[in-house]
């Protein structure tokens, strides 16, 4: 016979009806103890009252719900491959097109990466045109802000010293910005505590 009361999984053992080696100590146990049969008899109206509930099943689109909603991690290779499948006809005349087309494009921009290679100084050239252009561009937009913004004074001041003057102008024109909003919504909170207040 056991000297203790009985644990949780030892309950759930005689509630379920097991028969082995060490069920019989814990029957001569429950025979001794009525705080154990208690408790035996609390679990068996339990798995009773659970047994009586009815049995539901979820609707056939509980999955399609639940799974819809799941982020399924998906490789890159995957991806791509399961990307460049769905590109490739069905047909063998679309398949023998799409072959006959990624060879001519392979052939093509082999051609040009030939071309590229034995023709350096003209892409760097070409690069270097680009990146200048692109620079201008950029700095003749914010030489506009800033001649709106901040007046011909300041258009003047970027024009003078380039790049520096133009981060000094942006930095100026962000800061005011930041005033002009924390003067409105302190005006806005003042304006709704005298509102409030009256």
């Amino acid at each position: 016979m056991i000297d203790r009361h009985l644990l949780p999984d030892e309950i759930d053992l005689i509630v379920d009806g097991d028969v082995g080696f060490g069920v019989a100590p814990l029957r001569a146990h429950l025979r001794a103890c009525g705080e154990c049969r208690t408790r035996v008899e609390e679990a068996r109206e339990l798995v009773g009252a659970l047994e009586e509930l009815p049995h539901l099943a979820p609707s056939s689109l509980f999955a399609d719900r639940v799974m819809s909603q799941v982020h399924v991690f998906e490789p890159w290779h995957v991806a791509a491959r399961n990307t460049l499948r769905a590109l490739v006809p069905r047909s063998s005349p679309g398949r023998a097109a799409v072959a006959l087309g990624g060879v001519a494009a392979t052939i093509v921009l082999g051609m040009i990466s030939i071309f590229a290679a034995t023709r350096l100084d003209l892409v760097a050239f070409v690069t270097s045109a680009a990146v200048t252009r692109a620079g201008g561009m950029v700095m003749a937009v914010a030489e506009t802000v800033v001649g709106v913004t901040l007046g011909p004074t300041a258009l003047d001041f970027v024009r003078a010293t380039g790049a520096i003057g133009l981060a000094t102008s942006l930095i100026v024109l962000l800061a005011i910005a930041i005033v002009a909003v924390l003067g409105v919504r302190r005006l806005a909170l003042a304006s709704s505590r005298r509102s409030g207040g009256l």
